[in-house]
């Protein structure tokens, strides 16, 4: 043990497993940082559930020795629970400074440095300023970087190559091409070297080493209605309809319609192709514990204004909306649709119902007829619901669940912890593909930031697994305000 580190409060409810990342060194838990973990627990939300793990925690540890004179962790280091001296008894209770806890940890901090001086003790905290009094006392001090990434150089999932023109032709003839250079489910904008106009798109098959071209014959370039309008949105779709690959994130500012194709992807596997038995939206709610709390209603009136935006897509998709709104990526509307919704030119949406089960929707097609919009739309998305294609439900209630045969979308996923997001993905069991959305730019989660969440974490970990496949969609679709806003503000 080389080094000691004294851990914050806020690195305990960002990571619970904080406890044991050091390695083979010496952690110190602050006994005030304990105080404050027990200030939270019996909150509701993200930070009360870790709050609850932290004190669980150190309550297997305890059983294996004292914590004030320190037990082992699993990774060789130790772990010690620790005080200023001469407040043992109790009068620290009476006797706090002006700035309560966080004074109480400097004081903490700078008292193992004198106690051994041949030891460097570090402070890790995640609140900037606190890192800036610890510098101003003399204390090396640090942010909790386990799990960042380096947010600037994030995996877009895109690649450009510049190829011969007789492999470019031979790409767009055959189909695909040989190659080794690139990750596994990267795509690509595939040149011809000297002819920047001889150009066509592609997808790595690490397994069989080849490049294979995207075109209209061999892979879909709508689904649910919705066409691509960009490449990143072409290359979205294609991940999104592949079987083959489960895990797929889509990361871009608003507009860039990465949870409408996502949304609409999943109705195309449950309702059209059967693939999944049920297509499951969910997002993170912050603060869950205060907010809903303060709301009227029931627990599902007290969800409706966190789940909108869900319900809003799925308005859309179903034909029950008010025209183009929202993050539409979709070029001109078929033609053919009239009243049967989407697809509608065949007239077999008023016969089959969603699921091709003829008789059981009479005239009305698979959206059905459009109802007043007094409630937002949200009657056509319960028929879904009571048919039991979709299911719109808080995060919190998926937690524990196993989880087969579904199409999961997470929206808003850059406000999730790593932790978090690993308990949701571990729920995913077989014959199940899971979809994570969002903007690391738009973070309403205090204690995570634009390089170490969830969000974030999951497409630097996941890129080049074969299982897995990211894109980084780049060109706003909603309207040019919106664009511009996104860009400037």
């Amino acid at each position: 043990m080389n080094k000691r580190f004294i851990l914050d409060t806020n690195v305990l409810l960002h990571d619970p497993a904080a406890l044991e990342n050091f390695g083979d060194e010496e952690v110190v838990v602050p006994i005030y940082a304990i105080e404050e973990i027990d200030r939270f627990k019996r909150e509701l939300s993200e930070r009360g559930r870790h709050a609850r793990l932290v004190s669980r925690r150190l309550d297997e540890l305890r059983r294996s020795g004292p914590l004030s004179q320190g037990v082992c962790t699993a990774g060789g280091g130790r772990l010690r629970v620790a005080f200023i001296d001469g407040h043992s008894d109790g009068r620290i209770l009476l006797h706090r400074p002006p700035g309560g806890s966080d004074d109480l940890i400097l004081a903490l901090a700078l008292q193992e440095r004198q106690r051994d001086p041949q030891t460097p003790v570090i402070f890790v905290t995640r609140d900037v300023n606190l890192r800036i009094r610890a510098d101003a006392m003399g204390l090396q001090a640090e942010d909790y970087l386990d799990e960042r990434v380096d947010i600037a150089e994030l995996y877009s999932g895109v690649a450009e190559l510049e190829l011969e023109a007789a492999l470019v032709d031979r790409l767009a003839a055959e189909g695909t091409l040989p190659h080794t250079e690139l990750l596994a489910n990267q795509y690509a904008v595939v040149r011809a070297r000297g002819d920047a106009q001889q150009s066509l798109l592609a997808r790595y098959d690490q397994e069989r080493q080849q490049l294979e071209a995207l075109d209209r014959r061999r892979t879909p370039a709508a689904a649910w209605g919705l066409r691509a309008r960009n490449k990143e949105q072409r290359f979205a779709l294609d991940l999104l309809l592949r079987d083959d690959i489960k895990l797929v994130t889509l990361v871009g500012k608003a507009g860039t319609g990465k949870t409408l194709l996502a949304i609409g992807a999943g109705l195309q596997k449950v309702v059209e192709e059967r693939k999944y038995r049920k297509l499951l939206v969910s997002r993170p709610i912050f603060p869950l514990g205060r907010d809903l709390g303060f709301l009227p209603g029931d627990v599902e009136a007290k969800l409706n204004p966190w789940m909108q935006p869900i319900y809003d897509n799925l308005d859309l998709l179903l034909g029950l909306g008010h025209g183009d709104h929202g993050d539409d990526p979709r070029g001109e509307r078929d033609d053919e649709r009239g009243e049967h919704g989407p697809r509608g030119a065949h007239g077999q949406r008023g016969e089959r119902g969603p699921r091709g089960e003829r008789g059981g929707r009479g005239e009305r097609g698979a959206r059905g007829a459009r109802p007043e919009h007094d409630d937002r739309g949200q009657r056509g998305v319960q028929e879904f619901v009571a048919l039991g294609y979709v299911e719109v439900e808080p995060l919190t209630y998926i937690r524990g669940r196993s989880i087969p045969n579904q199409f999961i979308i997470v929206d808003e996923a850059q406000n999730l912890t790593p932790h978090e997001v690993k308990t949701i993905i571990t729920r995913v069991g077989e014959n199940t593909k899971i979809v994570l959305t969002g903007d690391p730019y738009q973070i309403d989660n205090p204690y995570v930031d634009s390089s170490n969440n969830g969000l974030a974490t999951v497409v630097e970990r996941f890129k080049g697994e074969q299982l897995a496949g990211h894109i980084t969609m780049i060109k706003g679709e909603r309207s040019p305000l919106a664009e511009l806003a996104a860009n400037v503000l």
